[in-house]
């Protein structure tokens, strides 16, 4: 099973270079997931094409997506239980407050805002935060996280460059 997780893509419209990302990295998921600052609700329209599309409220969000998301969504599929979080607080607290907000009880906890790559355990919690699709914070190009799932449930995370 391939879950694909973005993060903080800050488009106010769809463009040619997110339907390429889409086509290339993300239509072919069984899960797509966002970890919030879509933005737009034309963006938050767009990935929604996806027939599996999570997706959490982010801080940059505009006003109308508060019908649509929530700060902390929980996603069960195919047995995984899967927290999605924007994320809150200084940087280096982020994944923290994410993995306690959610607990020790999830198979995975996918968040965003820090725009920086994380592929980690934290309070006992394997966490993913894809970076950002737009504007990476740390030397690293703009990426998504790719997860391949095996049939024991064991996760493995790739990033992939998107630039």
């Amino acid at each position: 099973m391939k879950i694909a997780v973005i993060s903080d893509t800050h488009l106010r419209e769809p463009d040619s270079r997110l339907t390429e990302v889409f086509n290339a990295h993300l239509k072919s998921a069984d899960l797509l997931i966002h970890c919030g600052d879509l933005v737009s609700y034309s963006v938050w329209n767009f990935f929604y094409q996806h027939q599996t599309f999570h997706a959490c409220q982010g801080n940059c969000d505009e006003w109308a997506l508060s019908d649509h998301l929530r700060p902390l969504e929980t996603v069960n599929f195919h047995g995984l239980r899967i927290g999605i979080a924007h994320g809150w607080g200084s940087r280096s607290q982020v994944s923290t407050n994410v993995a306690e907000s959610f607990g020790p009880d999830f198979d995975l906890v996918c968040y965003g805002h820090t725009h920086i790559q994380d592929w980690s355990i934290v309070k006992g919690v394997q966490m993913v935060n894809p970076g950002s699709l737009t504007s990476p914070r740390d030397d690293k190009p703009a990426s998504v996280a790719i997860l391949d799932v095996d049939d024991e449930q064991n996760i493995s995370c790739t990033f992939v460059p998107v630039d």
